[in-house]
C-alpha cells in the first residue's frame, strides 16, 4: 500500500500540473514546483544483547516476507593464494546444505513453497537471505536459521563450484570490456590489491572444505551480523521470533575491516593487445574517495554533469558533436569505506583511438577554462533528484540502504539528508572538487584494442607499457584452457 501511495503521489506531482503546462506558451515557461521533502518509511532498529543488529520494516502491500543477513568479513581478507574462496563459500554455503538436509533436499523443500534461501559473498561481507509467502514463514525461517548456523559444505558441491570458476577463468579474456575493467582496477589499486586481484586456477584449486568451515567459524557470529526483514508482518511478533531464535547465540571474535595499502600504478599509458576486435575500450583511472567525504554531494553533482548520462558534457561533446565514441562517461568514484576508482570510460572504433583520447584530455583541460556552468549544474541536480523517488520507492529499498549505513558506520539519517545536501551544492563546490580530484598527469590511460588499426601509434602519447593478460597454467590434475586468449 505504501509503495502504491508513493507512486500515486509521483503521478499526481506530474499530472497535477498538466493544466499549467497547457497554459504555457513555450516549454521554458512551464512552472516546475518544488520537490516535496523526502520522508521514507523508517525501519525499526533493534540491538540484541549479543551484538546482533536487527532492522524491521513492515510492508503490507503483498503477503510476502523477505529477510537478509549481512555478515562482516569478505574477499578482501582472504589470503592472495586462496583468491576465490569467498565465491566458492558463497555458493557452497547454500548448495552444500545443512547437517540435516542436503542442498538438493533443500531445493525440493523450498520449491514446494515457492520460496528461496540464497547465499553469496562480496569483497567486504557475506550474505544469506530468504523470500517466502507470509503463510510459509515458519517453514522457511527454520531452513534459513539452520543454514545460517549449521552449514555442511559437502565436498561434491565444492568440486562443482570450483569447476564453474575454472570455466570462468578460461573465458575471462574473451570480452574486451571485461578485460578493460579488470586491468583498470589493477592500475588504480595495485595488481595484488584485494580490490583488484582475480582468482586463478591455482588459487581456486587451493581452497579446501576446511577453509570454508574455518571461515564460517571465524566470522559467523551474532556480533558480526546485521539482519533486515521486510514484508507483511507485525513488528512486535517478528521481534519476538528473532529474539527467541538468536538471543542465546554467543558472541564471537569481532571482525574488523582490514588495513589495505593502496599502491596505484605509475601514471602512464598501458595497452592490452587484442587483435580480434575492431574497436578500443579506453579507461583513464586514478583513485577517488569515500562516500563519507565532505566532498561527496558536490562530487555527485559533478559526476552527473560531466559524465553521468545523455545530457552530460562528455556525451554531448565527444559522442554527439564529435562522433568519436560509441559510449563515454564516468566520474570520481566514491566507495563506502575505501577510495573508489576515478574512471573516465570510452569505447571508439580502432581508427579513432588516439583522437578520442585527445578529445577526452581536452575535456579534462576545459574543466579549468570552462568550469561546469549553472545550466549544467541545474540539469545534473534535476536528474539526481527526479530519480531519487525511484531509487527508494519501496520499503525494501529503504531498508537495504539503512542496513548499509549500519554496516559501514554512517549516520542512519544519511538518506534523509541527501536531497537537501544535493540542493545546496553550488557551482563553486563543483569546481572545487573537479580541481581537487581530476588531474590528467596523475591518471593512467588503459587501451584494450587492436593496435595495428589505430589512427596513430599509442606511443605518440608517450611511453607505452604492454600488459600481459596470459592466464597462468592450471596446476597438474586441473583441467583448464591455458591459452593467452587475446
Amino acid at each position: 500500500m505504501k509503495r502504491a501511495l508513493i507512486v500515486f503521489s509521483a503521478l499526481i506531482f506530474v499530472f497535477g500540473n498538466v493544466q499549467l503546462w497547457a497554459q504555457a506558451a513555450t516549454w521554458q515557461q512551464v512552472p516546475i514546483p518544488q520537490l516535496p521533502a523526502f520522508h521514507p518509511p523508517q525501519p525499526k532498529r533493534i540491538a540484541l544483547p549479543n551484538g546482533m543488529v536487527v532492522f524491521l520494516q513492515e510492508d503490507h502491500e503483498l503477503p510476502l516476507i523477505d529477510g537478509v543477513v549481512r555478515i562482516r568479513g569478505g574477499g578482501r581478507t582472504v589470503p592472495a593464494n586462496k583468491t576465490g574462496l569467498i565465491d566458492i563459500y558463497g555458493e557452497v554455503w547454500r548448495t552444500g546444505g545443512t547437517k540435516s538436509q542436503t542442498g538438493d533436499q533443500l531445493d525440493d523443500y523450498l520449491e514446494q513453497r515457492a520460496a528461496r534461501v540464497e547465499t553469496g559473498g562480496s569483497g567486504d561481507s557475506t550474505t544469506i537471505s530468504w523470500s517466502c509467502l507470509k503463510g510459509d514463514l515458519d517453514d522457511v525461517f527454520k531452513v534459513f536459521r539452520d543454514l545460517l548456523q549449521n552449514p555442511e559444505f559437502r565436498a561434491d558441491k565444492i568440486e562443482i563450484a570450483q569447476k564453474g570458476m575454472y570455466d570462468g577463468i578460461s573465458r575471462r579474456n574473451d570480452d574486451p570490456s571485461g578485460i578493460a575493467g579488470r586491468e583498470a582496477a589493477k592500475l588504480a589499486y595495485g595488481a595484488n590489491n584485494p580490490y583488484a586481484r582475480v582468482a586463478e586456477y591455482a588459487t581456486v584449486a587451493a581452497v579446501t572444505r576446511q577453509d570454508l568451515v574455518d571461515w564460517h567459524h571465524t566470522y559467523v557470529y551474532p556480533n558480526n551480523i546485521i539482519l533486515g526483514v521486510v514484508g507483511d508482518f507485525d513488528s512486535t511478533t517478528m521481534e519476538a521470533r528473532i529474539r527467541q531464535a538468536f538471543a542465546s547465540w554467543a558472541k564471537g571474535p569481532v571482525a574488523k575491516a582490514p588495513e589495505i595499502a593502496l599502491t596505484p600504478a605509475k601514471p602512464g599509458n598501458y595497452v592490452v593487445e587484442k587483435t580480434d576486435v575492431n574497436q578500443s575500450n579506453i579507461y583513464m583511472v586514478a583513485l577517488g574517495t569515500t562516500r563519507n567525504s565532505p566532498d561527496y554531494f558536490a562530487i555527485s553533482v559533478f559526476n552527473e554533469a560531466f559524465g553521468g548520462g545523455f545530457s552530460s558534457r562528455l556525451f554531448g561533446d565527444i559522442r554527439t558533436t564529435k562522433g568519436l565514441a560509441y559510449a563515454v562517461g564516468g566520474g570520481i568514484g566514491t566507495a563506502w569505506d575505501h577510495p573508489g576508482m576515478l574512471r573516465l570510460i570510452m569505447s571508439t572504433k580502432s581508427q579513432s583511438t588516439v583522437e578520442a583520447i585527445h578529445a577526452l584530455e581536452e575535456e579534462i583541460a576545459d574543466l579549468v577554462k570552462k568550469p561546469i556552468n549553472d545550466d549544467e549544474i541545474k540539469r545534473a541536480k534535476d536528474a539526481i533528484l527526479n530519480s531519487f523517488i525511484f531509487r527508494f520507492d519501496s520499503p525494501g529499498k529503504v531498508l537495504q540502504e539503512k542496513m548499509a549505513y549500519e554496516f559501514y558506520g554512517y549516520p542512519l539519517d544519511f538518506l534523509e539528508k541527501y536531497q537537501a545536501a544535493i540542493e545546496k551544492v553550488t557551482k563553486e563546490d563543483v569546481a572545487r572538487v573537479a580541481a581537487k580530484y581530476i588531474h590528467r598527469d596523475q591518471m593512467s590511460v588503459l587501451v584494450v584494442g587492436n593496435t595495428s588499426e589505430f589512427d596513430k601509434p599509442l606511443s605518440s602519447l608517450g611511453a607505452v607499457n604492454k600488459l600481459d593478460i596470459t592466464i597462468p597454467a592450471p596446476p597438474p590434475g586441473i583441467a583448464g584452457d591455458t591459452g593467452a586468449q587475446q
